[in-house]
């Protein structure tokens, strides 16, 4: 008698990508959620200035020509002014202006990077009802948290749909993977750095 085997059908580069980052991405929200960000407002301007220096670092990628062939809309899904509004609307003072700390990244880096950013849009539903706790909503503090005009998930499903679509050779993943390892590290430094 024989016996078939079924086989999984291959993975997408997306479900790749998450796969070999979900332990950094694992220990990131564990570490998040310990320093309690929305516990007070104080403590969400903490998780605001985190925030602030992660998107500073991302935001150039969002303008960059190169990726601007690859992911379609990307000017769309910055979201570094709204963050600058919710500083503002939180602490009453303007927020610095930050250098970016991904300049000279490779494409595939630089598309790990952004992984990261839209990802973070993706489950920022959960910290937009967390900050309503605070008094703060899409119009005042939590701006940066909003969905996409078009919803959260169509906004979510375009950038995978482009994401898959690249082609990229396994060396050209794995330095996609290794720059959303950093890029989640970095957010990981800025939570210890800002909530000692």
């Amino acid at each position: 008698m024989q016996i078939e085997l079924q086989t999984p059908s291959a993975q997408t580069r997306i479900q790749r990508l998450k796969a070999l980052t979900d332990a950094t991405h694992e220990r990131l929200d564990k570490r998040i959620m310990a320093a309690d960000p929305f516990a007070s407002r104080e403590r969400y301007a903490l998780f605001l200035a985190v925030q602030h220096h992660f998107h500073a670092d991302v935001d150039p990628l969002f303008t960059d020509p190169r990726l601007n062939r690859l992911v379609p809309d990307l000017p769309s899904r910055v979201r570094l002014e709204a963050l600058w509004q919710d500083i503002a609307d939180v602490t009453g003072s303007e927020p610095p202006v930050l250098t970016a700390g991904t300049g000279g990244l490779t494409i595939p880096a630089a598309l790990g990077w952004l992984y990261v950013a839209e990802g973070s849009n993706l489950g920022a539903a959960f910290l937009l009802k967390q900050a309503a706790r605070l008094g703060l909503s899409e119009e005042f503090g939590a701006r940066h948290l909003a969905g996409h005009p078009a919803g959260r998930g169509l906004h979510w499903r375009t950038f995978v749909a482009a994401f898959n679509g690249f082609d990229m050779s396994e060396a050209e993943e794995a330095d996609m993977a290794e720059g959303a390892k950093a890029a989640f590290r970095r957010v990981h430094a800025l939570v210890d750095e800002f909530f000692v």
